[in-house]
């Protein structure tokens, strides 16, 4: 109790650990020890065990509609407790520090940066019953760091659907068909999908889907995490 109290009340205490830190980050401990997705398909992000395979089976056999993900970690604790922290209960610290880690991997890379930050959309009802949108708390923590214009108004999600969590990939894929549009604004602009967890990616993917048919050249999926 002591720790969460530090936590909430203490700018400076570590997000995870509530000890010691730069205020909103995390202390060099905790850091250390975070499961980092360093090793992953490329197209993907899943976790692979070896760096010499470069793209995972599923995207080989079955190539999904955008063309990269950078994934910063793996849906382990203690990540998974910090998106549940700002998906269940409005801790937007965590989105803004996630944010960070994020962009600083992006900026990293080689590869040139996108245009637009997409944050995937809810449904109307699901963001009247939770009151903001996870993925945009995401993108505005990106966007600090790299000043990347954020377009919340081209995809919409225009079918509601059930809560995810505990379906199989092909109960998922068949879930979330055709639930998202996007608007012209895209076309021939290189986007970014932004997400706070991936699990078989058939959300993102089928958002990538509409993204394509509107145009878009490149379509990359940022990630807070991947589930293994």
């Amino acid at each position: 109790m002591i720790d969460l109290l530090r936590r909430w009340i203490i700018p400076s205490a570590c997000l995870i650990c509530a000890g010691e830190a730069a205020p909103g980050t995390v202390c060099a401990g905790c850091r250390a020890g975070l499961p980092w997705n360093r090793i992953a398909c490329p197209v993907c992000a899943l976790p692979l065990r070896s760096a010499d395979a470069h793209v995972c089976a599923h995207c080989a056999a079955d190539p999904p509609h955008f063309d990269t993900t950078l994934a910063a970690f793996r849906y382990e604790a203690p990540i998974a407790q910090a998106i549940a922290g700002l998906k269940y209960h409005a801790q937007f610290r965590q989105s803004r520090w996630l944010g960070a880690e994020l962009a600083q991997l992006a900026a990293n890379r080689p590869t040139p940066l996108p245009d637009l930050l997409i944050p995937v959309p809810l449904h109307p009802s699901r963001l009247r019953s939770r009151g903001y949108n996870q993925a945009l708390e995401l993108a505005r923590g990106i966007t600090r760091r790299l000043a990347i214009e954020i377009d919340w108004k081209s995809a919409v999600r225009v079918r509601a659907t059930a809560d995810q969590i505990g379906k199989q990939a092909r109960e998922r894929r068949r879930e979330v068909r055709k639930a998202f549009a996007v608007g012209p604004k895209v076309a021939g602009r290189h986007v970014a999908l932004i997400d706070d967890v991936m699990t078989t990616g058939s959300t993102v993917d089928d958002l990538a889907r509409a993204a394509r048919d509107a145009g878009a050249a490149r379509i990359e999926v940022w990630v807070a995490a991947r589930v293994p």
